[in-house]
């Protein structure tokens, strides 16, 4: 199926979703840039994620869409995954509604999945589906055209589409290096899916979660490796999973991160500039440093060694989806590579 039939696809159908929450399509904008968008000095960006959950926000979900775009300046949009709750059907007419509302984006949108829009689809609730003919679905609707983003005026990335993750996608912005990987909730798919009645994971879901985990790691270290060579003042990875939830128990089980933390740890202490990780997952905004001298994490994980430079930010999601985070690049000299501040969709 071309872009030009899946899009249209996508917008037939996302009339009827949309009207199941009293909410009409608004239809593409224009692939025009936003005030002040032309030729500026400055760069930022928005991160989003676990948004829309349920009726309420998938009738706010376009009006969030325009304020975004209302935003001056902002070149870029990542969502960082869940894009419904896992109490909700997992539907391909759900997924195209989705799409066609990520086409109306003004600037390019990066997407990487979360759980609840494929993982957790065995639920009752969410349709009693095989989590993997889901994930293949996803895929199809989101990634239709390779090493393209989502938006109204998209731009070309680098990808894994060769090797069957087009949704690991990367490109370099203002000295940093940028990069999705799909890494999920649910202990990266390796949970049982209790809804179609199983105890333990499958061998073909163990075997999707060591090919999909194979590809973020090697996608996370091409992104360090071209770091270093062009001499980047940072790297900024973008993932749903929520590795270190401050609400962790003991009893959860994280084993599928571990050599995702290891990795990390290693990549950034060999690089000379600042890490950021964005994550969403468990929905309340945070930032901090989980694996620098003395957190927790480091004997959750048994990581060796420490990243010092790796600062993780959480962004709101749920019920706490009021407001989108923007992220400013600034200029060499300032305290920071990036700094942040959370927009409130009412302002």
């Amino acid at each position: 199926m071309t872009i030009l039939a899946r899009r249209g696809r996508a917008l037939a159908t996302a009339a009827t979703t949309l009207s199941l929450a009293a909410v009409a399509l608004v239809p593409p904008a224009a692939s025009t840039a936003a005030p002040g968008q032309e030729k500026r000095s400055s760069y930022s960006f928005v991160v989003i994620g676990d948004v829309p959950y349920g009726d309420t926000q998938i009738a706010a979900f376009p009006g969030w869409i325009d304020r975004i775009n209302a935003e001056p300046g902002v070149d870029l949009a990542f969502h960082v995954g869940d894009i419904k709750n896992g109490s909700s059907l997992c539907t391909t007419e759900y997924f195209e509604m989705i799409r066609a509302q990520f086409d109306r984006f003004r600037m390019p949108l990066l997407y990487t999945p979360g759980d609840n829009e494929w993982t957790d689809c065995h639920r009752p609730k969410a349709g009693l589906y095989n989590p993997l003919e889901r994930l293949e679905e996803v895929r199809e609707v989101f990634y239709d055209v390779p090493d393209l983003t989502l938006g109204a005026d998209p731009v070309k990335v680098d990808s894994q589409s060769s090797q069957g993750f087009p949704e690991n996608q990367s490109l370099r912005r203002r000295g940093i290096e940028m990069a999705t990987i799909h890494v999920v909730g649910s202990n990266n798919d390796l949970a049982p899916w209790a809804g179609l009645g199983l105890t333990t994971p499958t061998s073909a879901q163990l075997a999707e979660e060591d090919a999909r985990m194979a590809a973020a790691l090697d996608h996370v270290a091409v992104t360090f490796a071209r770091a270093r060579q062009t001499n980047a003042r940072a790297v900024a990875v973008f993932q749903q999973a929520d590795m270190f939830d401050p609400s962790y128990e003991p009893t959860w089980d994280v084993s599928a991160f571990d050599p995702l933390v290891q990795a990390l740890v290693d990549e950034s202490a060999s690089f000379d500039g600042e890490v950021y990780l964005f994550d969403g997952d468990s929905h309340v905004y945070n930032v901090d440093r989980p694996l620098a001298t003395g957190s927790r994490w480091l004997d959750v994980y048994d990581v060796e060694g420490t990243a010092e430079n790796l600062t993780r930010i959480t962004v709101d999601g749920e019920a706490n989806n009021t407001n989108f985070l923007e992220v400013t690049v600034n200029r060499p000299g300032a305290a920071s590579v990036l700094s942040w501040a959370r927009i409130d969709y009412a302002s």
